[in-house]
Parts: C-alpha cells; sequence; structure tokens
C-alpha cells in the first residue's frame, strides 16, 4: 500500500487519509475518490490530498477485518458478526453464555502485523445475550494479503461461547430466628436466569444438618444451590455435611476469590451443590458467579480450576463491605 499527498489528477481511485471540507459539506476519511469527489476538491481550492493506495496484493480494511473476524468465529454457533466499518467488525454473543478463548492463538494472530489486531473480553468473561467479546480491527486502509491470511490461519476458531447445558436449578435457603430469611433470593435467581436457566423453586428450611439434607435430597432442579443463614466457616460445617449425609461429596470448600472465599462446591450424583457464601446475596461480581457460569456451560470447574482463580480474584468491594478488608476478620 502507498500512502502519502498526491497532486488531484492522481486521487481517483484513491482512498482518502484525512476528512476534507468541500462545498456540498465534508468527505468523510476513508472513501474512494471518484471524478465528482475530485471535481469538488479542486472546487474548494486544494491541489493535492493525501490517500492510501492499495496495491494488488493488498486488501482493504473492510473485507480484511471481516476475513478475521470469520476465521475466529469458524463454524461457531450463537456468535454474531457485525457490518464490517473503518476496518472494524465486532463479535456478539446471541445467547447468554461463557466466552471461551484460545489464548496463545489470538497472541499469534496479533503478532502477524502491527495494522491487523484482535481485541477480547477476558478468558471465561460472562456474556449477556447481544455482549460484545471481540473486536477486529485493521488500523491501516489495507493490509497485504500474505499477512491477514497467515493471521487468520493463526485465529482459526479461537472464539467460541459455551452456553448453559442445564436447564433449571433449585435455591435451598436455612434460616434461623432473627436471620436474614429469604435475603437475596433474587440476585441469586438472577444469576440463574442470566444464564438462560430456569429457577424452578426456592425451598427455605431450618439452619439444620438433617432438615438441609432432605431439602436437597428432594430439591427438582439440575444444579441445587445453597445459602445458609449463617456462615459457613469449615469443610464440616452445616451445609458441607448435609450435602454428605443426603449422599453427596464436597469437592472443594473455599476459594481464593473476594467476595467468595466460603463458597463450597460438591456433588449428589449427576447433579452439582454449590454452597454460597452470605456474600452472595449482593448482586455484584462475585466469586460465585464464575463458578455457577462454568458449572452450568459444562465447563471445568472442580478443585484444581478454583484454586487457578486466584490471579484476578481479587474484585470490587461489595456495597455491604465497604472497608477496606485490613483489620479484622473478613
Amino acid at each position: 500500500m502507498k500512502f502519502g499527498p498526491v497532486p488531484l489528477d492522481q486521487a481517483e481511485g484513491g482512498i482518502l487519509a484525512h476528512s476534507e471540507q468541500v462545498a456540498g459539506g465534508r468527505l468523510r476519511k476513508g472513501v474512494v475518490l471518484d471524478a465528482t469527489q475530485i471535481a469538488a476538491l479542486r472546487a474548494a481550492g486544494y491541489a493535492a490530498v493525501t490517500v492510501a493506495a492499495l496495491d494488488a496484493q493488498d486488501v482493504h480494511e473492510n473485507a480484511a477485518a471481516e476475513a478475521l473476524a470469520t476465521a475466529l468465529r469458524a463454524t461457531t454457533p450463537d456468535l454474531a458478526l457485525s457490518t464490517p466499518f473503518t476496518g472494524r467488525v465486532n463479535l456478539s454473543a446471541e445467547r447468554p453464555g461463557v466466552v471461551c478463548l484460545d489464548v496463545a492463538a489470538i497472541h499469534a494472530a496479533n503478532a502477524v502485523d502491527p495494522m491487523i489486531t484482535v481485541a477480547t473480553v477476558a478468558q471465561h468473561h460472562q456474556i449477556h445475550a447481544g455482549g460484545m467479546i471481540a473486536t477486529v480491527k485493521i488500523i491501516a486502509y489495507g493490509v497485504p494479503r500474505a499477512a491477514l491470511e497467515r493471521a487468520a490461519e493463526a485465529a482459526q476458531g479461537a472464539v467460541r461461547l459455551a452456553v448453559a447445558q442445564y436447564r433449571t436449578a433449585s435455591l435451598i435457603i436455612t434460616d434461623v430466628p432473627g436471620g436474614p430469611g429469604d435475603k437475596g433470593r433474587d440476585a441469586i435467581a438472577a444469576r440463574v436466569t442470566g444464564l438462560g436457566m430456569e429457577m424452578v423453586e426456592t425451598v427455605l428450611c431450618a439452619h439444620d444438618e438433617a432438615a438441609l439434607a432432605a431439602a436437597i435430597t428432594s430439591a427438582k432442579g439440575e444444579i441445587v444451590l445453597i445459602l445458609t443463614a449463617s456462615a459457613t466457616s469449615d469443610p464440616f460445617d452445616t451445609a458441607p455435611q448435609a450435602l454428605r449425609a443426603a449422599g453427596g461429596q464436597v469437592e472443594r470448600f473455599g476459594m481464593p476469590v473476594d467476595p467468595g472465599n466460603l463458597l463450597f462446591l460438591g456433588g449428589l450424583g449427576a447433579r452439582p451443590v454449590i454452597g454460597l457464601p452470605g456474600s452472595a446475596r449482593s448482586p455484584v461480581l462475585h466469586g460465585a458467579d464464575w463458578v455457577l457460569a462454568r458449572v452450568a456451560c459444562g465447563l471445568p470447574c472442580g478443585a484444581a480450576e478454583i484454586a487457578a482463580m486466584g490471579v484476578g480474584g481479587l474484585l470490587k468491594e461489595i456495597p455491604t463491605r465497604p472497608q477496606p478488608r485490613r483489620a479484622g476478620r473478613s
């Protein structure tokens, strides 16, 4: 691609590099200049303009962006591409889910040519329907075809969307005299429906191992969520023991995410069971969001995966605990 100022009589067919004012209005940068526009520029007093002239081996920015975005998506369903504009194409989710990235492939694509770029949300970011997952931006007005082909090959299938593999969830809330009751049920239901699932029931029971075990056993949902009136502070506290009494198992107690430290994960047969900390009553971003989203979408989420959540696991302060976590017990 050639870029620079040229006399007007050599500018036809070039891509206008900078917007210019003419009698009929403003000629926007990126327009391919035709004879009428050249005449308008001449009438406005221009003798030369700066243009980009593509060579035979170059690909226009819009075509290049669309080709790379198509490669990123590959044959993955549930991802939509925007119409190319000024060298940009956005990839958006058509359904709620969790974003799964081939990070090394995206790094490789971005290393091919500085004019070819891919920016994405973070790995395992939970996305809503219509949310933007990635944007492809071709910085120059055109790029060499060979570079585009290398980038597209590197990025093939690097972006996909994992969607919910479960349809329903049950929420079991334990209660004690003077306790919070069912506070937080709406925030937790919103987490479930935000993944495209249905909260089929909310059950209140006494904060008692036997009562909770019975509620777990009879739960209707394909995923069971437990919110206790009193904080679960030990792997053998009421809620984990109730899960064991129901015939289930606890895979992981505690997570290196704050808020979310006191979460536990287990199962009853094929049904995942997630014990929620009291801080999950708040609708703000929480370690429970990460675990529920990955479990619901069928992504690996066991002891090793939870242990690896610590980097980036210091989340924003929640409204009910506005002070920095420095003094006292958190």
